[in-house]
C-alpha cells in the first residue's frame, strides 16, 4: 500500500452521471440535489464526441459544482485515451476521478503518478484529486482488496455491475451480484474507504419504490451511497443513505443510557427493556457520526 497523508472521506450518498458534452444536462445537474456530480466522458460520450467533451470540461465543471456539489469525471479505460482525459480533467474543481475496469494496484498507482505530475504542474494542492477505483472485470474483481488499498487518493470503490456481468457471462441481477457487490464492502471497510453502489443494476430506474427497496437493503449489507443515472434517483439515494429522524432519536437515547452507566459505574448497560452491549454502542456511535458528517456537508 502507498503510504500517504490520512484520507477525508466525502458525504457522497448520491452521484449522478452527467455526459460531459451535453450543456443541456450539465445547465441544471446543480440543481438536482445530488451530493456529487460525475461528468462523464466514457461510456455516456460517443467516441467521436470524446474530444468535445474534454475541451468542454471546464464549463461542465464549474456548472455542475455552482452549489456546492462535488464533481467527479469519469475518464475512458484505455491508456492513450486515459492520458488523454486526465490532462483535460485535472483541472480546479474537480474533487475526484472515477477510474473504470481497474485492474490492478499497480494500475492506480500508474494513474496517480499521472495525476500528481499535472498537480505540482498546475499549481493544484498535492493529493487533492481523489479516486473512485471502478471493478468492473473479472480479474480485477479478485484484486479488490489490493485495490482498495492501493493508493492514499482511493476514497471509494463500487463495482461496476453491466461490465463485470459481461467479463464473466452472466445477467446484472441481484442474486449473481451479490457476491461480488458485498466482497467489495468488506474490501472497502478494511481499507477505510466508502462503499458504493447496490446490490442491483444503475440501468433500472423507472420503477422507483423497487429501487428504494434495493437501496434500502443496500445500505443495510454496508453500502453508504451509490451512482445513478437518472435524476429521479437521487432523491431515494439521499433518503436511504441516510439515518431517518427515528435512529438518530433511538441513537441519541442509547448513547445516553450508556454514558450514565458508564459514570455510575454500571458494567451492563439496559437500554428500553434490552441488555446492549459495545457493538450495539458503536453502531449507535456511528449512526450519529454520520448524521453529522451529513448535517456539515449539507451546510457547505
Amino acid at each position: 500500500m502507498t503510504s500517504g497523508p490520512a484520507r477525508n472521506l466525502p458525504v457522497w450518498r448520491s452521484l449522478l452521471y452527467v455526459p460531459a458534452n451535453v450543456p443541456k444536462f450539465t445547465a441544471g445537474a446543480a440543481d438536482r440535489g445530488a451530493d456529487g456530480i460525475i461528468l462523464d466522458l466514457e461510456d455516456a460520450v460517443a467516441p467521436a464526441q470524446k474530444a468535445a467533451a474534454r475541451e468542454a470540461l471546464p464549463q461542465a465543471v464549474a456548472e455542475v459544482g455552482r452549489r456546492g456539489a462535488s464533481v467527479l469525471v469519469r475518464v475512458n479505460r484505455p491508456w492513450r485515451m486515459m492520458v488523454r482525459d486526465l490532462e483535460a480533467a485535472v483541472i480546479p474543481g474537480v474533487a475526484a476521478l472515477a477510474l473504470p475496469k481497474i485492474e490492478s494496484a499497480e494500475h492506480v498507482q500508474a494513474i496517480a503518478e499521472i495525476v500528481e505530475e499535472l498537480e505540482i504542474e498546475r499549481g493544484l494542492p498535492q493529493g487533492s484529486v481523489q479516486f473512485v477505483a471502478m471493478i468492473e472485470t473479472a480479474s480485477g474483481f479478485f484484486r479488490t482488496e489490493a485495490i482498495a488499498r492501493a493508493h492514499h487518493r482511493v476514497v471509494a470503490i463500487t463495482i461496476g455491475a453491466e461490465d463485470l456481468a459481461l467479463s464473466v457471462g452472466m445477467l446484472p441481477e441481484a442474486e449473481g451480484l451479490f457476491y461480488p457487490k458485498q466482497q467489495s464492502v468488506f474490501a472497502a471497510r478494511a481499507a477505510g474507504i466508502l462503499p458504493l453502489g447496490f446490490i442491483g443494476t444503475v440501468a433500472e430506474y423507472k420503477d422507483t419504490e423497487r429501487f428504494r427497496a434495493t437501496i434500502r437493503r443496500s445500505r443495510r449489507l454496508g453500502f453508504q451511497g451509490a451512482a445513478c443515472i437518472h435524476p429521479l434517483q437521487v432523491a431515494i439515494l439521499n433518503e436511504e443513505f441516510a439515518p431517518s429522524d427515528a435512529e438518530i432519536a433511538t441513537a441519541e437515547r442509547m448513547m445516553a443510557a450508556y454514558d450514565a452507566a458508564m459514570l455510575a459505574g454500571r458494567g451492563a448497560v439496559e437500554f428500553e427493556g434490552k441488555m446492549i452491549d459495545i457493538p450495539v454502542v458503536e453502531r449507535a456511535r456511528g449512526v450519529l457520526a454520520r448524521a453529522a458528517a451529513i448535517r456539515a456537508h449539507a451546510a457547505g
